[in-house]
């Protein structure tokens, strides 16, 4: 079990609160942002940031998502460089890095999991390993109090559900919907079943579509301890990544300090900030009306 991420659920839980868990693709639009993008982040409301380490083929991904990791790429992103942006983030919240597996396995599950720590990350994602596969990983995890939190979809058995319980650590993430990550108007039905379904002493974080404080309040309402959002903020950045460039390419490199690059940056972090403060403040009302 990871201290850091159980102390801010805990702290959250003495005041009533639920948790915004914000995700952002490192190294979108450059490594040299990324940072300010996190600090906006935190500075609206996050409690926990989720850091995507880019990949060539991430199958979970929808096209929003997608299109980070490939500005990522093209900034010069890569593992080693990711472990080092993490390690010089300033903010004090729990930081969780989501990775596909291939890259896990590149390193080797032990090796990657010791350069997680050493970064000062508090959690791992892989979205595309199968609780099944975790044994080798998980047990690094574990000997590195390296929470490694597994995902639980709509269409979930029980038969499946049962073995992720006993082996996920931190929280739990819940897919609200199926399908791959993506921006959607509405978060259906199965998101509120699945938050009645699955019976455990671990928060429970709803994932997948949320992207309004409306919604994240509903989540909130509807039983869920935490609301993960990722394609909301990473399309304000994408909207942003432009200097009159196109959004799929990655901004000049840090040398560039033009006027109008500082500018730009300025205008993402008040957008970022601004929609944090929204889900932040549509979480704040569910669990005080709750309290009431």
């Amino acid at each position: 079990m990871n201290p850091e991420i159980t102390a801010k659920f805990a702290s959250l839980q003495e005041k009533g609160e639920a948790a915004l868990i914000a995700y952002v693709m490192a190294g979108d639009p450059d490594p040299e942002t990324t940072p300010k993008i996190v600090e906006a982040l935190v500075r609206g409301g996050a409690d926990l940031i989720e850091l995507g380490m880019p990949f060539s083929d991430p199958v979970a991904d929808g096209p929003t998502i997608q299109a980070a990791g490939s500005r990522a790429l093209a900034a010069g992103m890569n593992p080693e460089r990711y472990f080092e942006l993490v390690a010089g983030l300033k903010v004090k919240i729990p930081r969780i890095c989501m990775s596909y597996y291939n890259l896990v396995f590149r390193f080797g599950p032990e090796a990657f999991v010791k350069k997680c720590k050493a970064s000062g990350l508090s959690g791992l994602i892989v979205p595309d390993l199968p609780v099944q596969a975790a044994a080798e990983l998980r047990k690094a995890c574990q000997q590195h109090s390296l929470a490694l939190i597994f995902l639980i979809a709509p269409t979930s058995p029980e038969k499946r559900i049962e073995p992720i319980l006993s082996r996920t650590e931190g929280f739990v993430y819940l897919l609200s919907s199926l399908g791959v990550t993506g921006v959607r108007e509405e978060i259906g039905n199965q998101a509120e079943g699945l938050l009645t379904r699955v019976k455990s002493d671990l928060p429970k974080a709803v994932g997948f579509g949320i992207s309004t404080g409306a919604q994240a309040e509903s989540l909130i309402r509807a039983g869920a301890n935490a609301v993960i959002v990722g394609s909301a903020f990473v399309k304000l950045i994408a909207s942003n990544t432009a200097l009159n460039m196109d959004s799929t390419m990655a901004l000049p490199p840090s040398s560039s300090t033009s006027p109008l690059k500082l500018e730009a940056i300025e205008k993402l972090e008040k957008e970022l900030e601004a929609l944090a403060r929204e889900l932040k403040t549509g979480i704040r009302k569910a669990t005080a009306s709750a309290v009431g």
